[in-house]
């Protein structure tokens, strides 16, 4: 697997443990887009583009998110820890769209990706820096949340 082309996109807040989000293509064929570069207790590392699991209320079948306290349908109230555990035993409420098959794999994307975020940080402090265009994507939905914030 050759990741042929790394897009990233910086984000300014640094109160926020989100760095930056990037975008990779894989042997020139397929794109993944919202990765996510994060900063945690041990460093950076890639989180994989998510979707909120959701569940289904028992008196109308309305789809619900598993922290929903309430029905979005109905309005009825819902029973608390819906979700299935993690291995921590915390509540499973994301799951991957798209995800490396092995560890070995899971390094690879990682350390390119976290190689691509230090260059283009590094390029940011640069005088005249131009950030990576990101036309096709929609990142400006998040942009306008953090300035609204």
């Amino acid at each position: 697997m050759e990741l042929t082309e790394i897009r990233i996109k910086l984000i300014r807040d640094k109160a926020d443990k989100l760095r930056a989000f990037a975008s990779i293509t894989i042997d020139q064929t397929l794109v993944i887009r919202d990765l996510k570069i994060i900063e945690g207790a041990h460093g950076l590392f890639v989180a994989m583009p998510s979707r909120k699991l959701c569940d289904r209320c028992p008196s109308c079948s309305g789809k619900n998110h598993l922290r929903s306290r309430f029905c979005n349908d109905c309005g009825g109230k819902l029973r608390e820890m819906r979700g299935r555990m993690d291995e921590r035993g915390r509540p499973r409420l994301y799951a991957d769209i798209a995800h490396p098959i092995n560890q070995e794999a899971r390094d690879f994307v990682q350390g390119r990706v976290v190689e691509a975020y230090q260059t283009e940080k590094a390029r940011s402090m640069e005088a005249g820096y131009v950030a990576t265009t990101f036309d096709d994507l929609d990142y400006e939905y998040y942009d306008q949340v953090e300035a609204d914030v």
